[in-house]
């Protein structure tokens, strides 16, 4: 396939297809996705009048100075290393969840619901599993309507998926303002705080980082297994990619529907009650930081893989904590961290091109 060339001082040059996808350009692209995150980042900081190399070195060295600041990091890659694993199961699976935020908000409130009983007899194992079970349950079942929809009234996962995460966000809104305020919180939209017993325990003494992370960890190494060794992980991939192929080897489209639906939102709960009952405590209109959103692009820049989950989601929290950085500490809005998001997102979709495509020189 040979496209219109184009005429530089340099010469002509001609994107045309390559014979065949490579392999090393698959794991390079988001490598110079992030290169020219980093050089367009340069230039956004020197057209709002900040030194560039300032600017890049609260987005991609301070979150790495010293051992407190790489416990904050991997505490902000948790929630996003829990989210993407789910989604890159359903997204192999040919399953577009968008609505991980919505499911991690559902986690998020049952984990809450249930820090807030009266269950000290339990003990705080007992309680902590309990709150954990009760937001898996939580997302499992925001993620049930999206494949119960899809599966009987053949309604879009995306369109079913996106909404539900505003319904969540009402519904998270209306509690904190309503039946679980804080009556001594002196009216602002929280709950009150979680007990002791309902609190996670830290990994490391004098930092916020708790054993969620070891709990991501674990997860991906879960679903690196149930993905790449798992019959039933070869079956939902066959059926998402191949319908037919997987009806003539008996794999249920069905159950690949549900199966990475449940699991997607089974993650993403289990994210939204370690951040719950992590480093906030309580529930408040903003439990979540756009963690679900940004798990996509995780997803996507991880190639759909464990290992590059976990690379990726470290890479995403960064952006959160520079985010934070630059507003307090450059007088920048901490927005900016969203537009990095979407300016790394396009860079890999536009690198991507590179594994099918190549510029020659013509003349």
């Amino acid at each position: 396939m040979l496209l219109e060339p184009m005429r530089s001082q340099l010469g002509v040059w001609r994107i045309e297809r390559r014979p065949a996808a490579t392999a090393w350009m698959r794991w390079a692209s988001p490598l110079l996705a992030l290169l020219l995150t980093a050089v367009i980042a340069a230039m956004l900081f020197a057209m709002l009048g900040k030194n560039p190399w300032q600017g890049l070195a609260v987005f991609f060295v301070e979150p790495l100075r010293n051992a407190y600041a790489l416990s904050e990091l991997a505490l902000k890659a948790t929630p996003l290393m829990l989210c993407a694993l789910g989604l890159a199961i359903g997204f192999r699976a040919n399953v577009w969840n968008i609505g991980a935020e919505g499911q991690f908000l559902l986690g998020a409130i049952c984990a809450g619901w249930v820090a807030l009983l009266d269950l000290a007899s339990l003990g705080s194992v007992g309680l902590i599993s309990l709150l954990l079970l009760a937001g898996m349950l939580g997302g499992m079942a925001w993620a049930g309507i999206v494949a119960w929809l899809r599966d009987r009234c053949n309604a879009n996962e995306i369109l079913v998926s996106l909404m539900l995460v505003y319904v969540a966000q009402l519904l998270l809104a209306w509690l904190v303002y309503g039946p679980m305020k804080d009556p001594a919180g002196f009216n602002f939209p929280q709950t009150p705080r979680f007990s002791a017993a309902s609190v996670l325990p830290k990994l490391i003494e004098g930092t916020r980082l708790h054993i969620g992370f070891v709990v991501a960890l674990l997860a991906a190494l879960a679903a690196w297994l149930f993905m790449f060794r798992a019959r039933a992980g070869h079956a939902l991939q066959v059926a998402g990619l191949a319908p037919q192929a997987a009806r003539y080897a008996g794999y249920s489209a069905r159950r690949a529907l549900w199966t990475s639906l449940l699991i997607s939102g089974a993650a993403a709960g289990l994210a939204g009650a370690f951040e719950a009952a992590g480093p906030l405590r309580q529930l408040t209109p903003y439990v979540s930081a756009g963690y679900g959103f940004a798990a996509i692009i995780v997803a996507f820049v991880g190639r759909l893989h464990p290992l590059g989950i976990v690379l990726a989601s470290l890479l995403l929290s960064m952006f959160f904590i520079g985010g934070e950085l630059a507003q307090s500490r450059l007088g920048l809005p901490n927005a900016l961290s969203g537009v990095f998001q979407g300016v790394l997102l396009f860079s890999l979709l536009a690198c991507d091109a590179l594994i099918l495509y190549r510029l020659r020189r013509v003349v």
